[in-house]
């Protein structure tokens, strides 16, 4: 793989992954744009070309870290205070609030996992046909307008419970095919859910920093005990990590700004729009 197109996917990866219309999908289908053009680029379902898909979505883990550090600085400091208090009563007592949290976040990314796991072949499957992607573009987007037509939502994240931690893992297990946008899929359950808009987005992109970290992990394990990176060196993956991390700060606060102003069926014509022309055949797709 060329430096350049590491580039190109990292830019790709930064802007369109915290927009709710699926980084990966956008990654997926200029990666068959590219094989059908010619270029040296791994096939989208390999399991090296997967890695470097999750190498630049753990770049854009930096752009969250900057744009909320505040929160993130300020929810750990007080979820090892209130660790360090729950053990110093010997566990008898209800995790506080912050604890209750972090836990809370650990059950979602575990939902998430059981659903990508036992779901894993059926996406790599959705990575190889980008007209089935056009389908789950069409899918997010009707999320997407939906969305904006609820109520205001009254739930803060100290009434959070189990049952909303499931039902936002699962959607976000279900987010690993291309084309159901993650932001997407987590926002919306969690308004679904009761979650007021602020909370819906800070929750989903909290537990984007372990589902993304721990799918890397487990493909990262896949990748080097079989095949190896193949066509992409470590500098290519260097090049797409630093400038997804760049680009992904100013994607997150368009996102935000969006959110909060119940504005998200403007993204929801722009995937629609884009499934259209990909099940047309104007983006041509043909390797």
């Amino acid at each position: 793989m060329a430096i350049w197109i590491a580039a190109l996917l990292g830019v790709i990866q930064g802007v369109f992954m915290f927009l709710p219309v699926s980084s990966t999908a956008h990654m997926v289908l200029v990666e068959h744009w590219l094989l059908g053009r010619g270029h040296t680029v791994p096939d989208p379902a390999s399991p090296e070309m997967i890695l470097f898909n999750l190498v630049v979505h753990v770049g854009t883990l930096v752009s969250i870290a900057v744009v909320f550090w505040p929160s993130l600085s300020r929810f750990s400091v007080n979820c090892a205070l209130d660790a360090r208090n729950w053990a110093a009563a010997g566990g008898r007592e209800k995790p506080a609030v912050f604890l209750r949290l972090f836990l809370l976040g650990l059950f979602t990314v575990l939902c998430t996992g059981l659903v990508g796991l036992g779901l894993k072949a059926t996406f790599q499957w959705v990575f190889a046909n980008p007209q089935v992607i056009a389908l789950t573009l069409v899918g997010t987007g009707i999320l997407l307008y939906w969305t904006d037509k609820l109520k205001p939502r009254t739930r803060g994240l100290k009434n959070t419970g189990w049952g909303t931690a499931a039902i936002i893992g699962i959607a976000q297990g279900f987010s690993l095919a291309p084309g159901l946008s993650r932001s997407a899929m987590t926002i919306v359950f969690g308004l679904f859910a009761g979650l007021k808009r602020r909370w819906a987005a800070e929750y989903s992109f909290f537990v984007a920093i372990p589902t993304i970290l721990a799918a890397t992990l487990v493909q990262s394990r896949e990748v080097f005990t079989t095949s190896g990176l193949g066509e992409i060196s470590i500098g290519a993956l260097a090049i797409g990590f630093v400038v997804s991390a760049g680009v992904g700060i100013v994607s997150l606060k368009i996102v935000i700004w969006s959110l909060y102003r119940a504005q998200l069926k403007i993204f929801a014509f722009y995937v629609w729009i884009l499934a259209a022309l990909i099940l047309l055949g104007v983006i041509d797709l043909a390797i």
